[in-house]
C-alpha cells in the first residue's frame, strides 16, 4: 500500500494531504473535513482507514492552509472550498496512481457543503458522494446541479442538522439516500455509531465507484 504526504495547488495556495492508494485500488475518495478538524481527524482517519482495507484509495485533504484555518471567515468560505476539492481532483487526474479511478467525495460539516458545490459546479468524474454529519444547507443553490448519487448520514440526535438534512434532500435531482443514526449526536461518539458511518460510506462507494 502506498502512503505519502502531498501538496496539491490551487491558485497561489499550496495545501497538505494524505494520500494512500491500494495495489489494485478500486476507487479513490477524497475526504473533505468540517471546520475546525483537519486531515488528521480521528474520525475521518478511522472512516478512511474502513474504505482502504475495501480496496479504496483515498486523499484526506487540508482545504485550508494552517493561516488560513484562524480566518473564520474562510472557514465558512464553502465555495473555496469547494474550488480546492477541484484542484484536488485535477491534481489526481495527472497521478499514475490514481488518475484511471473513479472518484468520490466524502464531506463533513462544511466539508460536505463544499463537496456538493464541488460535485455541481464540475460534475464530469465525480461518481458518488457521502456527508457524515454535513451541513448541505450552505450549498442550497447547487443542490439541483449535483448529478453523483448522494448519501447523507446524520444521527438521530443531531435535531438541527437532521432538520438541514431532510429539508436540503427535498432539493437534490440526483439519486440520494438519508440515512439516520438511531442514537447518534454529531460527531457520532456513541459505541458504534461511527462504526457505521464506516460501513455505509464503504458500502455506497464500492457500488457507485467500482461498478
Amino acid at each position: 500500500m502506498l502512503r505519502q504526504e502531498v501538496e496539491i495547488l490551487s491558485g497561489n495556495v499550496r495545501v497538505a494531504g494524505e494520500l494512500t492508494v491500494a495495489e489494485n485500488a478500486l476507487g479513490v475518495v477524497v475526504f473533505a473535513h468540517g471546520s475546525g478538524s483537519s486531515r488528521f481527524s480521528p474520525r475521518n482517519q478511522y472512516v478512511a482507514s474502513v474504505l482502504q482495507s475495501a480496496g479504496l484509495a483515498t486523499l484526506l485533504l487540508d482545504l485550508l492552509t494552517e493561516m488560513e484555518a484562524q480566518d473564520r471567515q474562510k472557514v465558512f468560505d464553502v465555495v473555496l472550498l469547494a474550488q480546492r476539492l477541484r484542484a484536488a481532483k485535477a491534481w489526481l487526474a495527472e497521478q499514475a496512481e490514481t488518475r484511471s479511478l473513479a472518484l468520490g467525495y466524502f464531506g463533513a460539516s462544511t466539508g460536505a457543503a463544499a463537496a456538493l458545490i464541488a460535485a455541481a459546479q464540475e460534475p464530469s468524474g465525480v461518481q458518488a458522494i457521502v456527508s457524515r454529519g454535513g451541513r448541505p444547507d450552505l450549498a442550497s443553490e447547487y443542490l439541483p446541479l449535483v448529478e453523483a448519487p448522494t448519501l447523507l448520514i446524520v444521527g438521530e440526535r443531531d435535531y438541527d442538522v437532521l432538520e438541514l438534512n431532510k429539508r436540503a434532500a427535498q432539493l437534490l435531482r440526483c439519486p440520494y439516500e438519508l440515512f439516520i443514526v438511531p442514537g447518534a449526536t454529531h460527531l457520532f461518539p456513541e459505541p458504534g455509531a461511527l462504526e457505521k458511518v464506516a460501513e455505509l460510506s464503504r458500502d455506497w462507494f464500492l457500488r457507485y465507484l467500482s461498478s
